[in-house]
């Protein structure tokens, strides 16, 4: 309810299309204006999986944005947060749209090419014919390569552009008119330095075990699922501004083979040390080695489903597991949900189906 009200605060005009809560419909609003929008979620609200659908109007408005609304659908955690982020997306492209119209006096290009030779050509990405749009690149103390975007508007420098940068926190500039491109440069430069342990700590995750999901992550990523053993795995969701802190932890697999894991994170937990890294740390408290990617192949413990014969569906994963210790089959949640309001003998309670594995019968 608390989630339902919050949505309807920020979007009173987008409302729900079933009892489910998986389909809205409506409008969502910026600067004065109402576009038409559809949202349909997959039956476990996993937002990574949603399909937005737009009238031709906003699509088109939105058309330089599609890589930027993909990555905050894989990091928001709700439909709220990642409404809020589409306003914001919104705002900024249609005061973008506007300034196309709006001509740049002499003085804007002549100040902008100063900033960027102050600068130095050697920072910059890309930069587009009008000079609205510019790419800068810059490396963290660790060699990693990251990139900001800038939109200008016609009234640079005396109004800041609007920055768009691949984080997992939000990045707000401090900005006066005399401030230029570098000022954002070094600012850019300080909080990727700020975030140092929170990539560290994922590219470990990443480098040492095999992730299951998401399968090309994004530097806003905070969530990883990677596999602990046959059709077992845990789901880390890691808070970017205190990363050597115990994170949340969701145990994926039978119930045999997941429970002593969630005893042992219980058990120890009190002896999560913040002066050594996330990973080593699970590794003591779950008193356990992840399967090695220099000695296994991912193809060792990620099965097929054993409904469509496929490993990703739509970008997901098996993650149900048959609970019998003799099947073990994983599925995905999708083709089991829809296996299971077929069969007869199925019965459901609230939001949860209950019925045989596909596989064993059990």
């Amino acid at each position: 309810m608390a989630a339902s009200g919050a949505l309807v605060r920020q979007c009173p005009l987008l409302l729900p299309q079933n009892r489910e809560g998986t389909a809205y419909e409506g409008f969502v609003t910026a600067q004065g204006r109402d576009f038409h929008i559809r949202i349909l979620l997959p039956t476990d609200f996993q937002l990574k999986n949603a399909r937005i659908e737009c009238s031709w109007h906003l699509k088109k408005i939105l058309h330089g944005y599609h890589h930027i609304l993909k990555q905050r659908l894989h990091s928001c955690l709700d439909l709220v947060s990642f409404m809020v982020e589409l306003k914001t997306i919104l705002e900024i492209a249609l005061k973008n749209t506007q300034d196309l119209h709006i001509p740049r006096p002499p003085e804007y290009y002549s100040c902008l090419v100063k900033d960027l030779e102050i600068l130095g050509w050697n920072k910059v990405a890309y930069v587009d014919t009008g000079l609205t749009t510019i790419k800068l690149k810059a490396e963290d103390s660790c060699g990693r390569q990251h990139l900001i975007s800038l939109k200008l508007n016609a009234k640079y420098p005396t109004e800041p552009p609007d920055c768009l940068v691949d984080f997992p926190v939000r990045f707000a500039i401090s900005w006066m008119p005399q401030n230029s491109l570098i000022d954002i440069y070094n600012q850019f430069l300080v909080a990727l330095e700020s975030l140092k342990d929170f990539w560290d700590a994922m590219d470990e995750i990443d480098g040492k075990t095999w992730v299951l999901e998401p399968e090309n992550p994004t530097r806003s990523a905070t969530r990883r699922r990677f596999a602990i053993g046959n059709n077992i795995s845990v789901n880390v969701e890691v808070d970017p501004r205190h990363p050597n802190m115990l994170p949340e932890c969701y145990f994926l697999g039978a119930e045999h083979a997941v429970n002593p894991l969630r005893l042992k994170l219980n058990n120890n937990m009190h002896l999560w040390d913040p002066e050594i890294s996330l990973l080593q740390n699970l590794k003591e408290l779950l008193e356990i080695d992840f399967p090695s990617r220099a000695v296994l192949e991912k193809s060792d413990f990620a099965k097929d489903c054993g409904i469509c014969y496929a490993y990703r569906l739509d970008g997901a994963t098996p993650d149900q597991v048959c609970d019998d210790p003799r099947c073990g089959q994983p599925y995905h949640q999708a083709c089991l949900y829809e296996w299971l309001q077929g069969l007869p003998s199925s019965r459901q309670s609230f939001n949860v189906i209950f019925g045989e594995c596909p596989y064993c019968n059990k």
